[in-house]
C-alpha cells in the first residue's frame, strides 16, 4: 500500500469525523446546517411511530456511531486484504497467513450462514471475521504489517479499546458522551499509527 492511499484513506476519515461533528451540533443545536442530502417524509423517524420519540432519537445519535465504526472496520479489512494480496498473491486466506483457528471459525459461520437460507453476506472469507481476528491477523503477519504500523503494542492496544467500543454500537446500547469521545480518539490513535 503506497503513502498515497495512506493519505487519501486519512482525508476519506477526515471528513467523516467532520461530518459526524456537524451533526453533533446540529442536535445540539436543533438546527439544520445542510451539509447532507434532504431527508424526505419516508426517511423520517417519525416514520415509526410505534417506537418511543427516546428511542427513535437515541437511535438517530447512535446511527452515526456505527457509520463510523463501519467505514473503519472495512477500511481495515482492505489495508489487511490489499497487503497479504500484494505480498502473498490472490490466494493469501488459504496460505498459512490467516491462523488456522481463525480460518476454520470462518468456515464454520459462512456454513451457518449458508445452512440458514439467508443471502451470504460476502464471498470474501475475511468478511466473515469477527473485529478481534482482525487484529491477531495484523499481528500473526508483523513482518508485512510492520512497515505499515508504528507500533505492534500500539496496534494491539488500539484494536482492543476500538473492539471494546463496538460492543455497545453492535447491540444496540447507547455510548456514553465519554464513549463518544474515546472512539472519536481511537479512530484518530488509528489514523495517527499507519505509517
Amino acid at each position: 500500500m503506497s503513502r498515497i492511499d495512506d493519505h487519501i484513506r486519512s482525508f476519506g476519515m477526515s471528513g467523516l469525523l467532520i461530518t459526524d461533528e456537524l451533526r453533533n451540533l446540529e442536535q445540539q443545536f436543533k438546527i439544520e446546517l445542510g451539509h447532507g442530502p434532504e431527508p424526505t417524509t419516508k426517511d423520517l423517524v417519525d416514520y415509526y411511530p410505534q417506537f418511543e420519540k427516546d428511542v427513535r432519537a437515541e437511535s438517530a445519535a447512535m446511527g452515526r456511531h456505527y457509520e463510523l465504526f463501519y467505514c473503519l472496520e472495512q477500511a481495515i479489512r482492505k489495508l489487511i486484504s490489499e497487503t497479504l494480496q500484494e505480498n502473498v498473491g490472490a490466494t493469501w486466506w488459504d496460505s498459512g497467513k490467516v491462523p488456522q483457528g481463525i480460518v476454520q471459525d470462518v468456515r464454520v459461520r459462512i456454513q451457518r450462514e449458508v445452512d440458514s437460507g439467508v443471502t451470504r453476506r460476502s464471498d470474501l472469507a475475511i468478511d466473515y471475521t469477527t473485529f478481534g481476528e482482525l487484529s491477531v491477523i495484523i499481528i500473526s503477519n508483523w513482518d508485512l504489517f510492520g512497515t505499515i504500523f508504528s507500533s505492534q503494542r500500539a496496534v494491539e492496544k488500539i484494536m482492543s479499546n476500538l473492539n471494546l467500543l463496538r460492543g455497545p454500537i453492535a447491540h444496540c446500547c447507547p455510548l456514553s458522551e465519554d464513549e463518544v469521545d474515546r472512539l472519536r480518539l481511537a479512530v484518530k490513535d488509528w489514523f495517527r499509527m499507519i505509517g
